[in-house]
């Protein structure tokens, strides 16, 4: 069991239930769009943010970016931080189908993979990734954002992280900040081109 400092906040109930089973935290669901209205619900997680931080951990679709985006809009102050799942394809067991893009969200997510994206965002261990971090500049100098193609080139690389492959350019700065110093981006970027 994960023993997490942060709340954590998540779309439904189901991602709650699957989250209960690998870490113990306070978490929070927003009941999907739910949050865009509940006024109360949105100062408590002002709150969290404020005192323990909160991690923000939706599914990987037009949704839950969505609603990630509303938070972080909504939310002033305090640490913020993102943990993303990989793009999964496949159906939920309770479901009949799949969903409209066709991607697993948290509920359908195996364990592992959820440690992994808490990992991912480096919130399993208090240290920072050594060195410098990554810049807008070193994005745009690899060809992952401002440049012709650089979408597909940044989807490749989410891809080949086990990132979601919707990040705009600033999420993936973001998510890169979390996982690795530049000198480590850097060294990536060059044996990708080889």
């Amino acid at each position: 069991m994960l023993h997490i400092r942060q709340a954590i906040i998540v779309e439904g109930k189901y991602d709650k239930i699957k989250l209960s089973s690998i870490v113990k935290a306070v978490i929070l669901q927003t009941n999907g769009f739910g949050i865009f209205k509940d006024t109360e619900l949105l100062e408590l997680i002002r709150y969290y943010a404020k005192t323990t931080g909160i991690l923000i951990l939706t599914d990987s679709d037009r949704a839950g970016f969505r609603i990630r985006s509303y938070l972080k809009g909504a939310i002033p102050e305090g640490d913020i931080r993102n943990i993303y799942i990989p793009d999964v394809f496949g159906k939920e067991k309770r479901k009949v189908k799949p969903s409209a893009e066709g991607k697993l969200g948290v509920e359908g997510m195996d364990a592992d993979v959820l440690r992994e994206a808490f990992r991912k965002a480096g919130v399993l261990t208090e240290d920072k990734p050594a060195g410098d971090p990554i810049t807008k500049t070193d994005l745009y100098l690899a060809g992952l954002s401002g440049t012709p193609d650089c979408s597909d080139r940044r989807r490749a690389l989410q891809t080949q992280l086990g990132l979601p492959s919707g990040l705009s350019a600033a999420s993936f700065l973001e998510v890169l900040n979390s996982m690795m110093g530049r000198e480590e981006f850097l060294t990536m970027m060059e044996q990708r081109e080889d």
